[in-house]
């Protein structure tokens, strides 16, 4: 996952919970969240910690992965405010917001290691061309 507005990575392992059961099941039964690990609930517009046992950062995106709301340190067992703008939902560990600088408005790419490397690649390619131009 990389925000391309404040060109960093957030996290380098956020995992997909695109089924029906992945969502349900989302970090239930974790003990911890590595700091490079996440989830990305797809579609939510909303989550909940119960059962989850350690605070969360969340990040709400609308279907172009643009940041809508951003919760720091979301606390275990409760409900999350739903957004009905939102697409989806990004549960992160703690202070993971806070040291990528991520701010609402920022859009992030969230996609496979090799298809990264091939929107980086194109981007740094688009760059060159500007500052020679």
């Amino acid at each position: 996952m990389y925000n391309q507005t404040r060109e960093c990575f957030i996290s380098l392992g956020v995992t997909p919970a695109d089924t029906t059961l992945g969502r349900l099941r989302g970090l239930i039964g974790r003990l911890e969240l590595k700091f490079d690990d996440g989830v990305w609930v797809v579609p939510s517009r909303g989550i909940h910690t119960l059962g989850v046992l350690f605070p969360l950062d969340l990040i709400y995106l609308d279907a172009n992965n643009r940041v809508l709301h951003l919760i720091e340190h979301f606390p275990p067992f409760r409900v999350a405010p739903l957004r009905a703008q939102a697409a989806s939902v990004l549960e992160l560990p703690t202070h993971t917001i806070y040291s990528s600088q991520t701010q609402m408005g920022d859009h992030l790419l969230i996609c496979a290691a090799e298809e990264m490397q091939r929107h980086l690649s194109r981007a740094s390619v688009e760059q060159l061309d500007a500052q020679t131009k």
